[in-house]
């Protein structure tokens, strides 16, 4: 069985004791941190001191969240003990993203756009510099990335269905 690793893409405080993080795939959870402080008694300081729980950092690699250097959680506690928080942006994901993830080259991703594969409006849109496209466009023009991005299925499954 392969382990796969749900990188931190950013991280932030949603509510009191409860972190929001998005992962590297574009899902975005909610994690309370509540659930380890009965395990755990040292992850109680970070309910009683709301100024270091406002201090969450990713770590240099995106493979967890640190506070200090005695306080962490690893990537895969918070997406598998998270709850996935519904967005307008889910289909969404930036070019470069995309690039990284279906291990493609971004000119292929331009071209793809300027000859009509991928289209403006329906498929990708320009935000100022930041181009966006859906991951349902990429899963129907590159099927799914090799590594296993789970909500790219339920994504495939709710898009809406356009012909080529």
């Amino acid at each position: 069985m392969k382990f796969v690793f749900h990188k931190v893409k950013s991280i932030g405080v949603f509510e009191p004791c409860v972190l929001i993080a998005q992962f590297e795939d574009g899902v975005f959870k909610t994690y309370d941190i509540r659930q380890l402080t009965g395990k755990y008694p040292s992850f109680r300081i970070l309910e009683e001191d709301p100024a270091l729980f406002g201090k969450v950092k990713i770590d240099g690699s995106g493979f967890g969240v640190v506070w200090n250097d005695e306080l962490d959680l690893s990537c895969n506690e918070l997406w598998e003990n998270g709850r996935i928080v519904k967005t307008p942006f889910d289909n969404l994901i930036g070019l470069s993203d995309a690039t990284e993830i279906w291990k493609l080259n971004e000119s292929t991703l331009r071209k793809a756009i300027s000859y009509g594969k991928l289209r403006i409006g329906r498929d990708v849109c320009n935000y100022g510099k930041q181009w966006v496209v859906t991951k349902s466009a990429m899963i129907r023009e590159y099927g799914y990335p090799e590594q296993d991005y789970s909500g790219f299925q339920a994504v495939a499954e709710e898009a809406p269905k356009y012909g080529k």
